[in-house]
């Protein structure tokens, strides 16, 4: 064996050893599986673990050392998130996330679940007004309106969730018979009710709510579309579980989304939750919900973020 093979052995060596050593806790598995729900600050975990935070930062350095979790610095806060590695990584997660989350950690994840929701709440009440003018310094509608429309599939119904303004209402309502416009703020769902009302748009019915709203009124459509929304939201994870429900078989769920940055100042601008999210991420939240991967389109803005438009499929 050559000496650079050595050395590749021997990092291996270490990398493996790492893993196992991270992996042979089960309070560190534990953090795993609730990371599989999302990106969570120290803070946050402390409450959900209720530990002090040098003992959590201290697991939490092992999980990142062995690469299992990946840290990023927003304002005075570090997140974390599960990290996407090799498939030895990626078996870890599978039996992981086969198991329930223990039950003394729910009232912790809920806790912090309501808190974001609240705060997402607060922002789009106070803000509406200057929510497009915030929204536009990171993507302009114009920017990734278009391209959804065009990998919209036929149908009966439409669900939109977060319309916003109500730009994409007008792409939805020529193409289907029914289209809802689902938002949880009221003085969202105004703006986007006004412009429906000024364009002529007649088959769109408005619905105040959060996605549970969809199996209450058990609303089944053929196509959902979710733009840029899911970084407002505390619990994406959720919000696609609750949207692969409301599909029909066959139907699409488009989603276009900022890719993960690390520009903190959106997260007060625009009430941002999270700072973006890598593909694989989302991936994973859609195939939990039990969606296939579609169509997937990543593009470039000149401000340095990244967009996604994905799509996801229900299976016939």
């Amino acid at each position: 064996m050559t000496r650079p093979q050595e050395e590749q052995a021997t990092d291996r060596y270490s990398t493996l050893s790492a893993l196992l050593k991270a992996a042979g806790d089960p309070l560190r598995l534990e953090v795993l599986r609730v990371l599989s729900q999302g990106s969570y600050g120290v803070l946050e975990l402390c409450r959900i673990f209720d530990m002090r935070q040098p003992a959590l930062s201290h697991h939490l350095k092992v999980l990142a050392n062995a690469e299992l979790v990946t840290r990023r610095r927003e304002g005075n806060s570090l997140f974390y998130r599960r990290q996407a590695g090799g498939p030895l990584q990626q078996q870890l997660f599978a039996e992981i996330d086969a198991l329930p989350i223990k039950p003394e950690h729910l009232p912790g994840l809920e806790a912090v679940a309501s808190e974001r929701e609240q705060a997402s709440r607060r922002f789009f009440a106070d803000y509406s007004n200057r929510f497009r003018e915030q929204q536009e310094l990171i993507a302009d509608y114009g920017v990734y309106g278009p391209q959804v429309a065009e990998l919209l599939q036929p149908g009966q119904c439409a669900l939109e969730v977060g319309p916003g303004e109500g730009q994409f209402l007008a792409e939805l309502a020529p193409r289907f018979e029914k289209v809802v416009a689902l938002d949880l703020a009221e003085a969202m769902l105004e703006r986007s009710r006004a412009f429906a009302d000024k364009h002529g748009l007649g088959n769109i019915e408005f619905v105040l709510g959060d996605t549970s709203e969809v199996a209450t009124r058990k609303l089944l459509a053929d196509v959902v579309v979710v733009n840029m929304v899911l970084h407002h939201t505390p619990d994406p994870a959720l919000i696609l579980s609750d949207l692969a429900g409301a599909l029909n078989p066959g139907g699409q769920l488009l989603v276009t989304e900022l890719q993960q940055h690390q520009q903190d100042w959106a997260r007060d601008a625009c009430g941002d939750l999270w700072l973006g999210f890598e593909p694989e991420q989302l991936q994973q939240y859609a195939t939990s919900a039990g969606l296939q991967p579609g169509r997937s389109i990543y593009s470039a803005l000149r401000n340095g973020f990244q967009i996604q438009i994905r799509e996801f499929l229900k299976a016939d």
